[in-house]
């Protein structure tokens, strides 16, 4: 199974006063992160000392655009016109870019947050406006994407280098997207689980849906989600599981990703 993996993760997803996640811990076992823009959650100060840390701890940030919706943590559907949304997308990664300076870090990748990654992934109209918005700010910019879904084809449409993403803490419905969270047992909390899921997905090249379904996936990078009580654990296990498959964990920018 020796191959070169990524472990991404969403993160500084507080506001304010409110912390939401450990990011301290997580940061010391993932190898990417998503930062959040400040629409789904985060802000300005939020996102400083996530970069901050994040350089201190060697791990690659890209930019993380959610719904303008802080009150449902950007898991609520909204329905935009897709140049707006196309917009609304450059404006969160150019926020992050100008707050990565203070860190001198680069921006490298993109990853859509929630209900905007969830329609995007079956939406052609808004998987484009978000590829459009990667390439017009950077069109160097990897295109973190789930794999087989409309983002995964847009990036390879307009050219993006697209890093094909799968989760290890996501159950998965029969179309090889995820199951939705408002049904019983679709986030995995437990890491053995979470590891079970990992191992197959890179050694066998497939998942089990909800339903029982064998779903093929190709990936070059495993999500956790930073949300999540239990991530750390989660994250670390299926990191100790994947060396000791003997993969290499990198940042996404290090990967050899082609477009």
């Amino acid at each position: 199974m020796a191959r070169q993996i990524n472990i991404n993760c969403d993160m500084a997803e507080g506001f304010g006063a409110y912390d939401i996640g450990n990011d301290v811990a997580l940061l010391k076992i993932i190898s990417s992160a998503n930062v959040a823009c400040g629409f789904h959650a985060g802000d300005p100060t939020v996102m400083h000392r996530f970069v901050m840390q994040a350089k201190e701890d060697g791990v690659s940030i890209g930019a993380h655009p959610g719904f303008d919706d802080l009150q449902g943590f950007g898991r609520r559907r909204i329905y935009m016109k897709p140049d707006e949304l196309e917009y609304m997308c450059a404006y969160q990664i150019g926020a992050l870019q100008a707050i990565a300076c203070y860190a001198g870090l680069k921006v490298t990748h993109v990853k859509a947050h929630g209900a905007l990654g969830n329609m995007a992934m079956e939406d052609e109209s808004y998987a484009m406006a978000l590829a459009r918005a990667s390439k017009t700010v950077d069109p160097n910019l990897i295109f973190l994407a789930h794999y087989g879904s409309q983002l995964h084809r847009a990036g390879e449409r307009l050219g993006l280098r697209v890093a094909r993403e799968g989760y290890a803490d996501r159950q998965y419905a029969d179309d090889g997207n995820l199951a939705s969270r408002a049904m019983p047992g679709t986030v995995f909390r437990d890491a053995e689980t979470a590891v079970r899921q990992v191992i197959r997905m890179i050694g066998e090249g497939e998942v089990v849906s909800r339903n029982g379904k064998v779903v093929k996936v190709e990936v070059d990078s495993i999500c956790v989600h930073g949300d999540e009580p239990t991530a750390p654990v989660v994250a670390a296990a299926v990191r100790r599981a994947l060396e000791g498959a003997g993969c290499t964990i990198l940042p996404l920018d290090k990967m050899n990703l082609a477009r």
